[in-house]
């Protein structure tokens, strides 16, 4: 199994704190992946690379401030949320889900590693009424369509980062009818532009901004 060196390969700055942080979700992912599954039995294997470093393509394409607020939608067993926790301890990470024991994951693992920067809420996204955020993230959870709709009405506009305010997610594979249907125009990033590693060659990264 790849571990935390592959994730060394592209960062070199995290403190000793943060490497034991990811140190740590190379057991506890397994560990309670066999409770509760939220990761296919074939790609816990891969998990550094695959779910890890993935989450962490974000990272390498905007560094948030620290007082960010970020709201990640159907956030599963915790992608991209807890590794990107983990990489900004000063920015907010509220995890939303439908399915509330994928949340008992991300809250045993957070609480395991001492992630303070994190909330859970079991709920749907479109049913959020009364907050606001700078981001929103998500992970193939659902078309880019249907991600904006529940989306944008929870992201304020503004700028305080390299890219403005809007929804990043991760998608793979070929995505041309997914925007089209979107009606929205994304800038896209490949994250094989950004780690060299085979598992990312059809894996990208959209924004769309509040405009």
């Amino acid at each position: 199994m790849v571990g935390v060196e592959v994730l060394t390969k592209y960062f070199s700055d995290f403190t000793d704190h943060q490497l034991q942080q990811f140190k740590a979700l190379g057991t506890l992912y397994p560990e309670w992946n066999e409770k509760i599954n939220v990761i296919s039995r074939k790609d816990i294997e891969s998990l550094y690379t695959r779910h890890i470093l993935h989450s962490l393509s974000i990272a390498a394409l905007i560094e948030f401030q620290p007082g960010t607020q970020i709201i990640d939608i159907g956030c599963g067993g915790g992608f991209p949320g807890i590794p990107l926790a983990i990489f900004f301890p000063e920015v907010s990470f509220h995890m939303v889900d439908s399915i509330n024991k994928k949340l008992t994951v991300v809250r045993e693992i957070s609480q395991a590693i001492g992630l303070t920067n994190i909330t859970v809420e079991h709920t749907r996204a479109e049913q959020i009424t009364n907050r606001q955020f700078d981001f929103v993230v998500s992970r193939a959870v659902t078309t880019l369509k249907n991600l904006w709709q529940w989306g944008k009405p929870l992201i304020k506009k503004g700028k305080e980062h390299e890219i403005p305010n809007g929804l990043i997610c991760l998608k793979g594979g070929d995505l041309a009818e997914e925007v089209s249907e979107s009606g929205l125009r994304p800038h896209i990033y490949k994250i094989d532009d950004i780690f060299k590693e085979p598992l990312f060659e059809d894996k990208f990264l959209l924004h769309v901004k509040k405009g």
